[in-house]
């Protein structure tokens, strides 16, 4: 089959792309690095000629709370508009566990009003919500760094590698269209402070984090059901935390 990877050079669409390939599948890295724009719809009509299925993967350039929003809503309706000239027969996107759960954070609410689009689309459709990535944990600490400190909220965060997000999302991509939404997350859940705690030890970074339940994570006040999978069925990813940290070390 004909896969269409729109984001398909990112992290999570590269490993994407070689997955299906190794699969048999014919997969296309589709982006404004290989000539494929879903904002300005270039070369979109060539990409999606004889297509099967669509995996949307890409991600917003800009980080502002409107122009997040914009980009998530003017791309997927360029796409479920190619899709249904080219006679597509899945859209498959990776979204966020309970981004509905935080409507203080642009970036989710963003994501869910892509998600609408998509379910009023008529589209056959599988979406894939996936929790946080292990290869963002730095990130998190970053942008809660006051000079040494780290302040960061005690809920509950269940991230994954995202090897098993490629992994499942290679499976939705390949099954039956769910018209429907599926979960992944890692295998442990922990507090998030506690997780960047770990990460800092593994990484010898001596930076102090404090556990406090009033930090914000990118504009949210959380709770134990805010990054955490809301089905009671997610699939799990296979690797641990501690086992990712020591294949990064032996690089």
């Amino acid at each position: 089959m004909k896969i269409v990877v729109i984001g398909g050079t990112g992290l999570i669409g590269s490993k994407l792309v070689n997955t299906l390939r190794q699969r048999g599948h014919e997969a296309l890295a589709a982006s404004p690095n290989t000539g494929v724009n879903s904002i300005t719809r270039e070369g979109l009509a060539e990409a999606m000629d004889g297509a099967d299925i669509v995996v949307d993967v890409a991600n917003a350039p800009a980080w502002d709370d409107q122009a997040v929003l914009e980009f998530f809503q003017t791309s997927t309706r360029n796409l479920l508009a190619a899709e249904a000239a080219a006679g597509v027969r899945h859209h498959v996107t990776l979204s966020i566990v309970s981004c509905e759960r935080q409507p203080e954070n642009g970036y989710f609410r963003a994501k869910v009003a892509q998600e609408n689009l998509i379910k009023a689309s008529g589209m056959p459709y599988s979406i894939l919500r996936a929790t946080q990535f292990f290869e963002f944990v730095g990130g998190i600490a970053q942008s809660a760094t006051v000079g040494e400190e780290v302040h960061l909220s005690p809920a509950l965060i269940q991230p994954l590698a995202s090897d098993d997000v490629v992994a499942a999302l290679a499976d939705v991509t390949l099954a039956t269209p769910l018209n429907g939404t599926a979960e992944v997350a890692g295998p442990e859940a922990m507090p998030m402070d506690e997780l960047v705690r770990r990460f800092f030890h593994a990484t010898q970074d001596t930076r102090k984090v404090v556990a406090d339940v009033h930090a914000r994570y990118f504009g949210s006040e959380l709770d134990d059901q805010s990054l955490t999978p809301g089905s009671r069925n997610p699939r799990l990813g296979a690797i641990r935390f501690e086992d990712w940290l020591a294949a990064q070390a032996g690089r």
